[in-house]
């Protein structure tokens, strides 16, 4: 089945994925001699590097998301649709969809990354992601109802299952997920729920590295990993993840720890619909791309961002996913798209590393920008400002900035509702194209 697209006169650019890179080239072909079509299975772009915030209450989902539509707006060469890319069709430049075929003469994968459960079943079933939206909204409301049964519970173990909170992989979103649950802790749920005895509320942070935050620098490291603990965090380092069946989860040193409060972030894989041949699959599940994100194989085929890896000398496991990659690649290879469509010789890819920084909790952050790292308040005031500048429209940067303020002053996580309650049995988000 076509696609109802109506036909164009220029070539026709397809993006797979509204996320940092795919409105960052779809943003920089506007007024190019092209015709831009974006695909995604959500109408709106999600503030991924917030996500954790709408989990544990802090934010609402709608402040941190932002209509698709209403970010091109007057943009006369674009056009969106939502749907599901089912399949990739290189043999004939087309691409298949649940809304019908589309053709097209350059196709860019912008889709991301996924959550990695490195093959294990049971560790994707029983864990709770945190990749989108919905995903978010479902860890908040299995959090909340987690409490909320705690009061009710008379079996001890069985109590401390439902107050036990395990956070695996000690990356940025690990870091600030344990941070943002022990604030709520220690200045919320004593408010929320006086008849819990706050003391039995325990959270572990689980890192299968030495350290937490591997790619910052040691100074972050190890500041990251103070802070924690100065906040109550077990931070267990050099441990893996054995099993996890629901109710305890055993850990690589023989420690077994009952919850029912799993949260996994120890790892993403590359997400893209099938088509790609094995062959150009590298370590991560992420797709091998030259220099000028075209995947290698492939002469019209481009990817850029989480699901891309450019293997250099420099890279030799490819950029890390961070937003300023796949905005940097999206903004060059809108240039070079019109370069090769002229016949010319496109640009290579030089990555600008701006820094990192990973907040840990109020007045706590880390910041490593060059040779210049630094920690603590002035850190966190730095993390604040480039997220809220960051984020897509002037109602989301007020919204958020007024929530902040708030919260900062008032020592309170906005508005903490179970909207729709949490069933893992009835699960059937897809993370698919985001």
């Amino acid at each position: 089945m076509k696609s109802n697209i109506p036909p164009v006169n220029f070539p026709k650019v397809i993006i797979v994925g509204g996320g940092f890179g795919g409105i960052q080239l779809a943003k920089n072909l506007n007024n190019k001699e092209v015709q831009v079509f974006m695909l995604d299975r959500h109408n709106y772009h999600t503030f991924q590097p917030l996500l954790y915030q709408v989990a544990t209450g802090g934010l609402e989902a709608d402040s941190i998301a932002f209509p698709l539509r209403k970010i091109f707006k007057g943009q006369k060469n674009f056009t969106f649709r939502n749907t599901d890319v089912l399949s990739i069709n290189p043999e004939n430049n087309s691409i298949s969809t649940t809304i019908g075929d589309f053709d097209y003469d350059y196709l860019v994968l912008a889709t991301g990354s996924d959550t990695n459960f490195f093959g294990s079943k049971e560790l994707e079933h029983f864990t709770m992601p945190m990749k989108t939206i919905p995903e978010a909204l479902n860890l908040r409301s299995m959090l909340l109802q987690n409490l909320e049964e705690a009061l009710i519970e008379h079996d001890p173990v069985k109590k401390a299952a439902l107050l036990n909170f395990v956070v695996v992989g000690g990356g940025p979103t690990g870091v600030e997920l344990s941070g943002a649950i022990s604030e709520l802790k220690r200045h919320v749920l004593k408010k929320d729920y006086p008849e819990l005895n706050i003391g039995d509320v325990n959270i572990y942070l689980i890192e299968g590295s030495n350290v937490v935050l591997g790619p910052m620098s040691v100074q972050a490291q190890r500041s990251a990993k103070e802070f924690l603990e100065e906040m109550g965090v077990n931070v267990v380092t050099g441990v893996t993840v054995v099993s996890y069946d629901g109710d305890v989860i055993k850990l690589s040193n023989e420690v077994e720890i009952v919850s029912k409060n799993v949260l996994w972030s120890a790892g993403v894989k590359g997400n893209f619909p099938e088509g790609i041949s094995n062959d150009h699959i590298v370590r991560g599940g992420r797709i091998k791309v030259d220099r000028f994100n075209r995947i290698e194989g492939y002469s019209n085929i481009f990817a850029i961002g989480d699901v891309a890896a450019m293997i250099t000398n420099e890279t030799p496991n490819g950029h890390p996913g961070v937003a300023p990659v796949a905005m940097q690649q999206g903004k060059l290879l809108s240039k070079n798209l019109i370069k090769i469509i002229n016949k010319e010789e496109p640009e290579p890819f030089e990555y600008f590393d701006k820094g990192s920084m990973a907040t840990v909790g109020r007045n706590r952050a880390v910041v490593d920008i060059g040779k210049i790292r630094f920690q603590g308040i002035f850190a966190w005031f730095v993390w604040m400002f480039v997220h809220l500048m960051s984020l897509v429209g002037f109602r989301n940067k007020l919204v958020v900035f007024v929530n902040w303020i708030w919260s900062y002053f008032s020592f309170d996580r906005g508005t903490r509702l179970i909207i729709r309650p949490f069933n893992r049995e009835s699960m059937t988000e897809d993370t698919s194209n985001k």
